[in-house]
């Protein structure tokens, strides 16, 4: 699975998900360079783990991180990729970093039960991908991660020639709503002139889609959740053109005020979780949003569930045992590892306004579409994810129904002509994180082409 996860550049934000089915071909050298013997603090283990760099651009040396995790007993299915800090870390990956940052638990709901996940730190400048051309951090987005990403795929295909001709699937959250699709674009068009690439399809969570609509989404989301008054939601609905890329200063002023004033010390991407602050030792402090989406930071974070992750992360990975075992860090980047890059939020020139053409192209390509919703983010809610997939105008094939996992709603799906549709109950913006069992089940459902089970 590539993922990257959006919102925040972190590796998380885009998830490039690559399904194969597994075979038992031996190691060759180049991959033996990138073996991961072991992570410091590990649990043994019986999955194959590599880890290290793809150049993406020899001229500014742009080189791209990613980690792979391969499958737990064999499966049909393979690679997937995912980031570091939060697909690896805390959603997907096979460990979860303990409290003390001293060593890592093993997932019991890791996505590799199913598939080789393959975690990818895209753009350059996020996690330990980097480039040597420092004006690259200064001008990036969507055109130049969408290319860096294809490349990155093609030369690890040749670094992993056993993982060729098997099918390959993408997924990502949050902003990866762009990046997914727009790599699956990539994709497509490569395959026309060139060996192809057996993409199959995608599957994207709580997923920046088109700015009119997910930010309509998002206000009505605030408001229907008594995160703001009436006065504040009619300000915004009059006030703001969600149609533009930068907002007037009085629309910006209204969204100050509704976070600084009427949210109160909530987490933005799980309204019903605690948020991780300074009492828990974690030093972190809550970070705002603005409209219209673009990748910005993300912080989020129950029962069972704790809101500190990312922190222990940041201390895990910039560990010089940990950077050595995993092959990262070996041109010594200086600056610290960290979840987010604020350099790149601070300057990424290029998004798109809309990726519902390029669902278009996907549906009429005959890719498998997969969209699902954790029902308590309020940074990228449901409610805008609906209004965005209402544009496509599908026709339904199975009309809206509760689906259950351990005999509990799971949440509530609808199954389109061209892609389903899924919410998951009771998750956040992240929603492995939140309901890891449920995600599992969705994953699964997703790889198999069934339908979400009915009871």
């Amino acid at each position: 699975m590539v993922m990257a996860r959006g919102e925040r550049f972190v590796s998380m934000v885009f998830v490039l998900l690559i399904v194969c089915v597994s075979v038992s071909h031996g190691v060759r050298e180049e991959e033996e360079a990138d073996r991961i013997v072991a992570l410091p603090g590990q649990p043994k283990v019986s999955f194959q783990q590599f880890s290290g760099y793809v150049t993406v651009n020899s001229v500014s040396g742009r080189a791209l991180f990613y980690w792979l995790s391969e499958a737990l007993h064999d499966p049909m299915i393979c690679p997937g990729c995912s980031s570091v800090a939060y697909g690896a870390s805390e959603e997907i990956g096979p460990f979860r970093i303990n409290k003390t940052s001293s060593g890592l638990n093993l997932n019991k709901f890791s996505w590799n039960s199913e598939a080789n996940l393959l975690f990818l730190e895209t753009p350059a400048g996020v996690g330990f991908s980097y480039s040597n051309t420092s004006s690259d951090l200064f001008d990036t987005g969507d055109r130049r991660t969408a290319e860096d990403s294809l490349k990155f795929l093609i030369r690890w295909l040749d670094r992993f020639p056993r993982y060729k001709h098997r099918d390959i699937y993408l997924t990502g959250e949050s902003y990866a709503g762009h990046y997914v699709p727009q790599l699956a674009k990539q994709i497509m068009s490569y395959n026309k002139t060139k060996h192809p690439i057996n993409l199959k399809g995608i599957m994207v969570g709580n997923a920046v889609t088109d700015n009119y609509y997910d930010n309509l989404g998002t206000v009505t989301y605030w408001w229907s959740h008594a995160m703001i008054s009436d006065k504040t939601y009619k300000q915004l609905i009059n006030t703001c053109n969600f149609r533009r890329q930068k907002e007037s200063n009085e629309c910006e002023s209204l969204y100050s005020y509704a976070m600084d004033q009427e949210f109160g010390n909530i987490d933005q991407y799980n309204i019903y979780a605690p948020p991780c602050n300074k009492s828990d030792g974690s030093g972190a402090t809550r970070r705002t949003l603005r409209l219209p989406h673009r990748p910005h930071p993300i912080f989020r974070q129950i029962s069972g569930y704790d809101p500190c992750t990312e922190k222990y992360a940041e201390i895990y990975y910039n560990r010089p045992d940990v950077q050595r075992a995993l092959h990262a860090n070996i041109t010594k980047i200086p600056y610290k590892w960290t979840a987010c890059s604020e350099t790149l939020n601070r300057n990424w020139n290029d998004t798109a306004i809309s990726i519902i053409p390029i669902y278009r192209e996907m549906i009429a390509g005959g890719l498998k579409i997969w969209v699902f919703s954790g029902d308590v983010d309020s940074v990228v809610p449901v409610t805008a994810t609906r209004y965005s997939l209402a544009r496509l105008k599908l026709a339904t094939k199975v009309p809206w129904y509760p689906w259950y996992v351990k005999k509990q709603v799971g949440g509530w799906t609808e199954v389109y002509e061209g892609l389903t549709f899924a919410t998951v109950r009771g998750a956040g913006h992240e929603v492995p994180l939140f309901k890891p069992r449920a995600a599992l089940q969705l994953f699964k459902s997703f790889l198999s082409g069934e339908a979400l089970p009915k009871s």
